[in-house]
């Protein structure tokens, strides 16, 4: 599409042209042949900006803010290189011996906190998610967007790390805004060059979170050949991020990630948002008007657009792009002081408070949230709490599901899954609860000896009188399980047997 091109408000069907003579213009609505200039008068002119990313030709608007270092630009500077530290020290913390996190998807162990979890604790999995999904929602519920632009990896690394790249090599370091010169050929291949060193330095430590810095280290010193699974993931993680930094840029805010888009079930008319005071800032100074008491503090000097990281005019309302990055509020108190006009025609307010309503932070989503995520706390801290030490679970052995002896003796095969959730070496053993008539016997015992971590499968014999289930065939019945630290767990299961 080019530059000032129409764009027919008419449908499909009704652009079709009419091949017949000028009078059937009273029994059909398409324009006729030789009908031109009445067709160009239906037509619209293209925005200058389709997206905030694209121009009315369909090409890409490439962004270069520009940086106003106020005193929320400063904060955002502190926690975005606060974070990175964060970001990269993780992988090397321990606790107790294990690290701070490790997902070890490969082994199947999860360890946060120093603590871990098996694909078999799914209930505490759920509450762990459903907890920080919820934490989000009562985050932005009160603050707005505010992960987006001040705890968002996306934004962190790209507004702090690779902008400032870009700016160096452009001339503009410190300021920003569009470059000052094109480098050259051999400064671009540098800049690449940084790029990739950092692409793979970020690579290599989100690779750390699932593998662990010991065996990543080891891999670092070997050859690809001998951990190509591994040498692959790091290479396709880093080029992702090279894409993702180099090209696409502020559009997987606008695009790609899907909070922006929730953000209108998310937020209500009280919620906390970058605003702009509609009231006080409109109509606009505009030349010979601007100094008219009659007019608005705005003078519309278009700062907040041009130190906008995704390109946006914040004066035209809530929208989606708006990551609150808060860097269009040091922009335009800084143009306040300028021209002697108080600060806050951007500030931090809500829809509510800018329409001259008063702000309620007690409302139905600020009291359903945080007693739905007390909740969620308490249940999750109660389940591990009350997590043991090992694992029980007791499933039917194949085959008949009871033989009887010359003796009158029932015998049921099961078999004893175990699991040992602690770091040392654990032994058991097997009883009924309540009863001597019924006998557990081990067929092999050396599989009661668990390492730390390990699970294994016990098959056991468990043998009764056949009198123990005379009347129904089958009874229910209390296996506990004993460790030798002194821990007991107790697994229900029923044997089987003859009914007479």
């Amino acid at each position: 599409m080019s530059t000032g091109q129409k764009i027919p408000i008419v449908s499909q069907v009704e652009s079709k042209r009419c091949q017949g003579a000028g009078d059937c213009r009273n029994t059909c609505h398409s324009p006729c042949v030789g009908d031109e200039q009445e067709t160009n008068d239906t037509l619209l002119d293209a925005p200058e900006h389709v997206l905030s990313t694209l121009d009315a030709d369909g090409s890409r608007r490439w962004l270069n803010p520009r940086i106003v270092t106020g005193a929320l630009w400063r904060r955002r500077k502190i926690v975005a290189y606060l974070l990175m530290c964060v970001f990269v020290l993780i992988p090397h913390l321990r606790i107790g011996g294990k690290p701070l996190i490790l997902l070890d998807i490969a082994a199947r162990e999860f360890t946060l906190l120093g603590r871990t979890f098996l694909p078999t604790d799914t209930l505490l999995l759920a509450l762990f998610m459903l907890t920080a999904f919820i934490g989000v929602v009562l985050v932005t519920a009160i603050t707005g967007r505010a992960w987006c632009g001040w705890g968002c990896p996306q934004t962190v690394y790209l507004e702090f790390l690779f902008r400032p790249i870009d700016r160096l090599f452009e001339g503009t370091r410190g300021r920003g805004g569009k470059p000052r010169r094109i480098p050259k050929p051999a400064l671009q291949a540098l800049r690449l060059a940084v790029y990739v060193a950092l692409c793979m330095l970020l690579a290599h430590t989100f690779l750390a979170y699932f593998v662990g810095t010991d065996r990543l280290a080891v891999w670092i010193r070997s050859s690809p050949v001998q951990h190509p699974t591994a040498f692959l993931v790091m290479a396709g993680t880093t080029a992702l991020m090279l894409f993702d930094f180099l090209f696409f840029r502020e559009q997987l805010c606008m695009i790609a990630c899907p909070y922006g888009r929730l953000q209108s079930v998310m937020l209500d008319r009280q919620s906390m948002i970058v605003a702009y005071d509609l009231n006080r800032g409109e109509p606009r100074k505009k030349g010979k008007h601007f100094a008219d008491d009659a007019v608005g503090d705005c003078v519309d000097c278009g700062r907040c657009v041009s130190v906008c990281p995704t390109g946006i005019d914040i004066r035209d309302g809530l929208q989606m792009e708006c990551i609150n990055c808060t860097q269009c509020i040091d922009a335009c108190n800084d143009v306040m002081d300028r021209v002697g006009s108080a600060r806050g025609l951007i500030r931090f307010s809500s829809q509510d408070a800018i329409a001259g309503k008063p702000h309620r932070i007690i409302r139905g989503r600020t009291i359903a949230y945080p007693l739905i995520l007390i909740a969620l706390v308490s249940g999750l801290v109660f389940t591990l709490a009350t997590k043991s030490g090992f694992d029980v679970r007791i499933m039917r052995g194949k085959g008949a599901p009871f033989v009887v002896d010359d003796e009158g003796t029932v015998s049921n095969a099961f078999s004893i899954r175990l699991v040992n959730r602690t770091d040392e070496q654990q032994e058991y053993s097997f009883s009924i609860v309540g009863t001597e008539e019924i006998d557990v016997d081990v067929i092999d015992s050396e599989r009661l000896v668990l390492s730390g971590g390990e699970t294994t499968l016990v098959p056991v014999i468990v043998s009764f009188s056949s009198n123990v289930t005379a009347g129904t065939g089958n009874r229910s019945e209390m296996l506990r399980v004993n460790e030798k630290s002194g821990r007991e767990k107790d697994a229900k299961f029923t044997i089987l047997g003859p009914a007479k």
